[in-house]
């Protein structure tokens, strides 16, 4: 089905000549609460999953046989840790995870959760791919806003560019999920919007690394999980 979506697009024109499958832009939690050694975790946790066979065949599988990927860090700030890069084997993706574990930390200070997906949108608006479909993937572990524009106000800044949101909460010991009003239903009703929005859950943060691989493959290949998933270790 997406060959043939391909192949029609092509044959379109130069309007919907899109260059690469996607365009995904991971927007990982750097705020105080995460330490140095959190940060580490997370870095590699995205290094291992980017470079999983798994999630090399999604890339391979898609229309175009890669997608395009950018790091970024926030908190009162956002840094960018690596630039965009094209996958579409092992040897760039290992470039990419060689790339993101040999930066030092570069965003500090409180959440600013409104400002992050802003920027993740003008990283879209200002490089110089097409993608087929653009996505922001949003992970942290509170919904806490002290600083730049409200959640809802960027939300609805970053939907009316057609670009989905996904979110990875983190979950803190004794958070009741999505039960309660706890993080999962938190960033279900106010970060991740549409098409084919969803939310991954770590429930800790060992299992972070196994959250990421699999909210990549559902990312890469378009999939909508038909039930809330949840990692644990």
């Amino acid at each position: 089905m997406r060959a043939l979506f391909l192949s029609l697009a092509l044959a379109a024109g130069p309007a919907l000549a899109q260059d690469t499958d996607l365009e995904l832009v991971l927007l990982a939690d750097a705020s105080g609460s995460i330490d140095s050694t959190e940060i580490a975790l997370q870095r590699q946790g995205y290094a291992h999953a980017i470079t999983d066979p798994t999630v090399l065949a999604a890339i391979a599988n898609t229309a175009y046989g890669e997608i395009a990927v950018t790091y970024v860090e926030w908190a009162t700030n956002q840094a960018v840790v690596v630039d965009w890069m094209r996958i579409d084997g092992p040897e760039s993706a290992q470039a990419f995870a060689d790339a993101l574990l040999d930066q030092p930390r570069l965003a500090y200070g409180r959440n600013a959760i409104g400002a992050a997906p802003l920027e993740g949108l003008r990283l879209m608006d200002d490089n110089d791919i097409d993608g087929w479909r653009r996505v922001i993937d949003f992970s942290g572990d509170s919904i806490n806003n002290y600083s730049g524009p409200p959640i809802e106000e960027a939300r609805q800044r970053v939907l009316a560019a057609g670009v989905t949101i996904n979110a990875l909460p983190i979950l803190r010991p004794g958070d009741p999920g999505r039960a309660h009003g706890g993080l999962e239903a938190l960033y279900e009703e106010r970060i991740i919007g549409g098409q084919g929005a969803f939310v991954v859950t770590a429930d800790s943060r060992e299992a972070f690394a196994e959250a990421v691989r699999r909210k990549l493959i559902l990312e890469i290949s378009g999939t909508i999980p038909g039930a809330p998933a949840v990692a644990s270790r």
